[in-house]
Parts: C-alpha cells; sequence; structure tokens
C-alpha cells in the first residue's frame, strides 16, 4: 500500500468497525429534546408536537416525549384590560407595601423616643384626643349646614308652591351648599378612618417598644468556686 494513503485508510477502517454502535453512542450522548403541547381549541383537546399560531396564546400543559408527564403548565396570554388591571394592582400593592414599611419606620423611631411606655400611651393619647375633636368638630359643621340646606330648599319650596320662579342666587346657593356638604362628609369619613388606624397604630408601637425595650435575660455567668 502507497505509504501516502496509509493514515486515510486506517481511518476508514476505524470508521466502519464503530459502525452503527459508534453512531449509538452519538445519539446517546446528545438525545435530542421535545415537547408535546395539549391545549383546548373549540371545546375540544388538542395535543401536538408543535403550536399553531391560533395556539399561541392559549393556556396549555407541556409534556415530555418521552416519559409522556406533563413537565409544566402555561397559562393563557393577558387581554390589554387584564394587563392594565395587573398593572394597576401591582403598583397598588407596591405603595400598600411602602406605605407599611414607612409605618413600622415610625414606630420603629416612636419607640426609641419615649423613656417609658406611659410616656408613648401619652403622646397617643394626645393624637386620639385630636382626632375625636376633629370628628366632632366635622359633625357640628355638617349639622349646620345640613340644616341651612334645609331652610334654603323649604324657601325654594314655596316660592314654586306660590308659582313664582325660584332665584337664582337661591339656586346658586343651594348647589354650593350642596356641593360643600357632600365635601365635608367626605371629609368626616376619612376623619373616622384615622380615629379607627390610630388604634391598630398604637398596638403596634406598643409590640415595637416592648420588643425594643422589654427586659432582656439576663447571661448565665458560671460560678467558679475558689479554691
Amino acid at each position: 500500500m502507497n505509504k501516502l494513503y496509509a493514515p486515510l485508510a486506517l481511518a476508514l477502517t476505524a470508521a466502519l468497525l464503530a459502525g452503527p454502535a459508534g453512531a449509538a453512542q452519538q445519539k446517546k450522548a446528545g438525545p435530542e429534546k421535545k415537547k408535546l403541547y395539549c391545549w383546548n381549541e373549540g371545546g375540544h383537546r388538542v395535543c401536538g408536537d408543535a403550536l399553531p399560531a391560533t395556539a399561541v396564546d392559549s393556556a396549555r400543559t407541556e409534556i415530555s416525549s418521552r416519559s409522556g408527564l406533563p413537565t409544566g403548565q402555561v397559562g393563557r396570554a393577558l387581554t390589554a384590560e387584564e394587563r392594565l388591571a395587573a398593572a394597576a394592582q401591582a403598583e397598588i400593592d407596591r405603595q400598600n407595601q411602602f406605605k407599611e414599611a414607612a409605618q413600622r419606620m415610625r414606630e420603629h423611631a416612636m419607640a426609641e423616643s419615649y423613656s417609658t411606655e406611659a410616656d408613648l400611651r401619652r403622646a397617643f393619647n394626645d393624637r386620639i384626643a385630636l382626632l375625636d375633636d376633629t370628628v366632632k368638630a366635622a359633625q357640628l359643621s355638617i349639622g349646620g349646614l345640613r340644616q341651612s340646606l334645609i331652610s334654603l330648599l323649604r324657601q325654594a319650596g314655596e316660592a314654586e308652591l306660590a308659582g313664582r320662579p325660584v332665584p337664582a342666587n337661591l339656586a346658586s346657593t343651594i348647589r354650593t351648599q350642596h356641593a360643600e356638604l357632600i365635601r365635608q362628609q367626605g371629609l368626616l369619613a376619612a376623619h373616622r378612618q384615622n380615629r379607627s388606624e390610630i388604634d391598630v397604630e398604637l398596638d403596634h408601637a406598643l409590640q415595637t417598644y416592648r420588643a425594643l425595650k422589654g427586659p432582656k435575660t439576663p447571661a448565665v455567668v458560671p460560678v467558679q468556686n475558689g479554691t
């Protein structure tokens, strides 16, 4: 045999000897992984090894082609309205988390600012008294507005019963006072909400205070007997 072609002959011989076993070993080293997909289409369950364009946004189950077992779930794509609602809810959750974190920081700072629990309670009692006064003042203001509005409405009703048109300035005053009544009722609701929340805030502040300044368990120091 020509020495020039000896290496080529040896390589061909090795490849022939490897034969199917070599190919099988290559497949074993890198098996091709395929997935099956199952989704609902027109009220029927459809499965296949590829997703058609009409099923890309559908909810589906991914199944291993080797074991036949489910390997994952993919939810359907959200609509534009659902994406907007989800984004709005995520922003609300983020703001609530920020408020809660800020509240905890305020409670922590407040707990460190008072030397005794009685001082902390006294500070909260001052705030509670102020909120109670605010609620009472709002109730009195609403009561006065309501009586004034009733009087104005009575005047307008008497004018209509007498066959006279309601004066323009009277109608304008009624609209203005009615709008103010609604505004102050909204403020009263907010004041009442603040009053109810301060009780929860006090409870959290007391828990934080006791955790920070409560009695600490002293370390046990072993007693050494003298010799």
